[in-house]
C-alpha cells in the first residue's frame, strides 16, 4: 500500500520533468515571441515595442544571409538582446561609418565566423559600427513576424533582397 502512494509523486516528478524539457528544447530550438523596443528599428518596428516571432532554428548563423533580421546576444553588454539587420556575411566588405559622418570611407572585411549587422535608423542604432564584427555564436536566431499590435501584424521579409523582375 505505501508503494503505491510513493510511485504517484514519482510520476508526477517525471512528468513536470518531461513538460519542462520540452518547453526549454520549444524555446531554444523552435520560436519564441518577445517585444523588440527602441527607436534604432524605425520603421521596421515602433520605439514604443512591438512584439516578434523569432525562430530559433537558424541560431548561430545557420542559414542567415544578408538582409535578414538577426535576434542577437549583445556582446558588450551580454545580459541583453537585440535585433538588428544583417549587413554583411563573412568575407563581404562594409563601411565602417555612418552614412554622411567623417571616416565613412573606411571598409572592413568580415572575418570569418562573423556578421556586419546595422539597425534600420543608423543615427539611434548601437550596431556593428560600434562594437565590430558580431560573432555568430552570437546570433539566436532570425526574426520572421511582426505579431503585435495585432492589426499591424506581417511576416518580416528579408529588406535586401533582389526583386525577380531585376536579376
Amino acid at each position: 500500500m505505501a508503494f503505491h502512494f510513493a510511485r504517484r509523486p514519482v510520476r508526477a516528478t517525471v512528468s513536470f520533468v518531461k513538460a519542462a524539457c520540452l518547453v526549454h528544447l520549444g524555446i531554444t530550438y523552435g520560436y519564441t515571441i518577445s517585444p523588440a523596443q527602441g527607436p534604432s528599428m524605425l520603421p521596421t518596428f515602433t520605439v514604443d515595442g512591438d512584439w516578434i516571432l523569432c525562430d530559433h532554428t537558424r541560431r548561430y548563423g545557420r542559414g542567415v544571409s544578408v538582409g535578414d533580421l538577426v535576434v542577437y546576444r549583445i556582446p558588450v553588454f551580454t545580459n541583453q538582446w537585440g535585433v538588428k539587420r544583417v549587413t554583411g556575411m563573412p568575407g563581404d566588405y562594409v563601411s565602417v561609418g555612418t552614412p554622411g559622418d567623417p571616416g565613412e570611407e573606411l571598409m572592413i572585411q568580415v572575418p570569418e565566423g562573423h556578421c556586419w549587422i546595422t539597425g534600420d535608423n543608423l543615427p539611434a542604432s548601437r550596431d556593428s559600427r560600434h562594437f565590430g564584427p558580431l560573432p555568430l555564436a552570437l546570433v539566436a536566431g532570425t526574426t520572421i513576424a511582426k505579431v503585435l499590435p495585432w492589426n499591424e501584424r506581417k511576416w518580416i521579409k528579408n529588406g535586401l533582397e533582389t526583386p525577380p523582375d531585376l536579376d
